[in-house]
């Protein structure tokens, strides 16, 4: 029988899944923040506001649950402080799960390795910020898997959207400089001995310039900017 272990995290009622059986071949995980005023899009803060870059950071975050909550996998959202329930990650839908690991290469590589050790034989990860990216943008990762070792998504900034793979690469996962322009390029050495395919050029919002001219955007934004 499958059992489900919930771990308190100090929070009513806020718990992380623990174990779990797949019910698919394949999953997604979702990197997101705690949606907390300040400590969200910090350089997109720079340019608009603590409180517009909290109120677009939701709206992004919703946005990443349209284009994922009716994907054919598994899906996994981890959070980057506490665990909330009944927020907008509903839990008939996302397993919930926290972050681990000293830095962001050591966090996506214990989700990947988790995933890979739970029986997945597809596991692409993604990040909560990306408007460009859409369901159909996932499933092709998806569908590619099936030709290919690894998939990226590159983002215009230097980094990836999304990292996509059919088994554990730890390089992948180290000597990166994360948040930095270097980070795709480095990826993609490591990244030449295997089968690899490469996904279209999206935007993910870091700055006030990713979003400017954007009506989707125009309602967080103060005044003196729209």
């Amino acid at each position: 029988m499958g059992l489900l272990s919930k771990k308190d995290t100090k929070e009513t009622k806020d718990f992380e899944s623990e174990f779990y059986f797949p019910t698919s071949e394949q999953t997604v995980l979702i990197f997101t923040r705690n949606p907390e005023l300040g400590k969200v899009k910090t350089r997109l803060a720079a340019g608009v506001g603590d409180e517009a870059a909290l109120a677009i950071y939701k709206f992004l975050l919703e946005h990443t649950v349209s284009i994922t909550k009716d994907l054919s996998a598994d899906k996994h959202v981890f959070y980057s402080e506490k665990i909330r329930s009944e927020d907008l990650w509903n839990e008939s839908n996302y397993i919930k799960k926290l972050q681990y690991g000293v830095n962001l290469g050591a966090r996506m590589h214990k989700a990947f390795e988790d995933s890979f050790k739970a029986g997945y034989k597809k596991v692409i990860i993604i990040g909560s910020d990306i408007y460009d990216l859409s369901q159909k943008d996932i499933d092709l990762a998806f569908s590619e898997l099936d030709h290919h070792d690894f998939v990226v998504g590159p983002a215009q900034d230097g980094g990836y959207y999304l990292l996509g793979m059919t088994f554990l690469l730890p390089q992948l996962f180290q000597n990166k400089a994360w948040g930095t322009e270097t980070v795709l390029e480095d990826t993609l050495k490591d990244l030449r001995p295997h089968s690899f395919k490469l996904l279209e050029v999206r935007n993910d919002v870091d700055y006030y310039e990713d979003i400017k001219g954007i009506d989707a955007f125009i309602p967080f934004l103060p005044n003196h900017l729209k």
